[in-house]
């Protein structure tokens, strides 16, 4: 529908600020296989080509598309492909560095300008996406059975079409382009931005948000404790820009979805993710009716192993009593990682070792840094980049083996070309927690004791109702937030009043 994708990580501080524990020499990216710098003089030139190019495939293609012959179509989407190809390389560029540290200014305007810069470089793309959708079945159907080339690429044509009961005029569309990075992505950013900011008091130590939620699966419950109410007086600070960053979105969403003619409120993400509502519809149904068996039984035998008559929210991620409360160094990760790879085929593993040796993964915690973790594919030419905040847990090795699974996943996909290799969420998350339960198992085979064996299936019971169970509830959650937000501005205990409501439900009744 709109122009080339400017891919951005999904999101998701030095090593000695995560509590002065060494886990060993922690990676960093590498990211001149995209860009030598800002400055070079490549990123120059591909910046100059793409404002050429993308007039230039205007002034070719607009208002022509339809009398293109199958060598002709075949010529435009390649063209188009190698514009995508630069349009993400720059982006990704861009956004890595700012991943690496938001809360640097030269940094966050590097990458604003650079997004700038291709939203007005793409703008006259707009008309590609929704002159294709206006050919005639019949005859793009011959074109496909006329050119093999062509038909390889039905799988994109069948995405774009997915959408064209909801583009808009050409004039409305290249207005939403146009204003793209000052919607959306500008209020995501500010939430990212003030995340990543955020600082917390614990015990009179000054800790980031990764080093803070790490806290929470200590064995010591008054520091899981004194961690959950440090954080909860942060947010509660904050609670003003999230509020009004969740009423902005979702009203910005509801306005685009009416004039869209979407139906509900999910069917764009179902659209993005190539499933049907009835099919999602039927697992978050199925899930639901399953906590009790899962999730609540799960937590009702873990406050007893805790020894607790009730549990607290900082219960959630204790560790067991008889869990060792180890760290786990870098190489130990690695060669855990790496070995369980390898036992599944050599090959794998293969694909996995630029990653630790090229500077494809950035692992340590520091000061501005993007929370979470993420696997970016950047652009088929290139390669994939992991990000992680690695922390020394045993649950952080698991975290490397998931976005590793994404990463070689990405790597086979890139084969494909640009325009193909993207995945959906569906499938792309098969590959992550594939790579996470070959290393699992690979480390459950490794136990030496039956004690060692519980404190390991445990913690994939409790990975896994994160993985299922809290995805749902996230789910429903949002579900819930756009239709109250439909019916009016929603306050911050409104919110707070829906969270708590999934929350209640899919913890369990062991839970205050």
């Amino acid at each position: 529908m709109k122009g080339p994708s400017m891919k951005h990580p999904q999101p998701v501080f030095d090593a000695n600020s995560s509590g002065g524990k060494d886990f060993g020499n922690l990676p960093e990216w590498d990211l001149s296989d995209l860009y030598p710098a800002t400055d070079s003089p490549e990123l120059t030139r591909d910046m100059a080509w793409l404002e050429t190019e993308c007039a230039d495939f205007a002034a070719t293609y607009e208002g022509k598309l339809a009398a293109l012959d199958a060598a002709g179509l075949l010529a435009a989407v390649q063209r188009y492909e190698e514009i995508d190809v630069i349009a993400g390389r720059i982006m990704s560029f861009a956004g890595l560095r700012y991943y690496q540290s938001t809360t640097d200014s030269d940094r966050a305007k590097f990458m604003a300008d650079c997004q700038d810069k291709i939203t007005n470089f793409t703008t006259p793309l707009v008309f590609y996406g929704l002159e294709f959708n206006r050919l005639d079945d019949t005859h793009l159907a011959s074109l496909l059975a006329a050119n093999a080339d062509l038909a390889r690429y039905k799988p994109v044509f069948d995405r774009m079409r997915a959408m064209k009961p909801h583009q808009l005029s050409d004039e409305l569309e290249k207005f939403l382009h146009d204003q793209s990075s000052v919607g959306s992505a500008a209020w995501n950013r500010l939430f990212d931005e003030t995340m990543a900011g955020l600082e917390f008091t614990v015990g009179g130590e000054t800790l980031s948000l990764e080093s803070t939620l790490n806290l929470l699966t200590e064995h010591d419950r008054s520091k899981r404790e004194a961690a959950t109410h440090a954080l909860a007086e942060v947010f509660r600070d904050n609670i003003k820009i999230f509020s009004r960053v969740h009423n902005t979105l979702a009203k910005e969403k509801e306005i685009e979805d009416r004039w869209r003619k979407m139906p509900t409120p999910q069917t764009g993400r179902h659209l993005s993710n190539h499933v049907e509502a009835e099919v999602v519809e039927a697992l978050r149904n199925a899930v639901v009716a399953a906590y009790p068996r899962l999730s609540h039984r799960y937590y009702a035998l873990k406050a007893k192993w805790l020894g607790l008559e009730r549990m607290q929210t900082w219960d959630r991620n204790a560790p067991l009593p008889m869990e060792i409360d180890k760290t786990v160094g870098w190489d130990e990760a690695t060669e855990t990682v790496m070995s369980a790879y390898a036992d599944f085929d050599p090959k794998m593993a293969e694909i996995a070792k630029p990653f630790f040796t090229d500077g494809w993964i950035d692992a340590a915690v520091k000061p501005g840094k993007a929370p979470g973790a993420f696997a970016h594919p950047t652009v088929t030419p290139v390669h994939p980049y992991v990000m992680l905040n690695y922390l020394g847990k045993p649950r952080d090795v698991m975290t490397l083996a998931h976005e590793l699974g994404h990463g070689v996943h990405q790597v086979l996909a890139a084969e494909q070309g640009e325009l193909l290799s993207s995945t959906p969420l569906t499938l792309a998350e098969t590959a992550s927690v594939f790579g996470e339960m070959l290393t699992f198992r690979k480390m459950l085979e490794g136990a030496q004791t039956q004690q060692e064996r519980k404190v390991l299936l445990a913690n994939k019971v409790e990975d896994m109702i994160n993985t299922v169970v809290r995805q749902i509830a996230f789910y429903d959650f949002e579900c819930k937030l756009h239709a109250a937000r439909a019916e009016g501005e929603l306050t911050p205990d409104d919110i707070n009043a829906l969270w708590m409501s999934v929350q209640a439900q899919s913890l369990g009744p062991v839970f205050d």
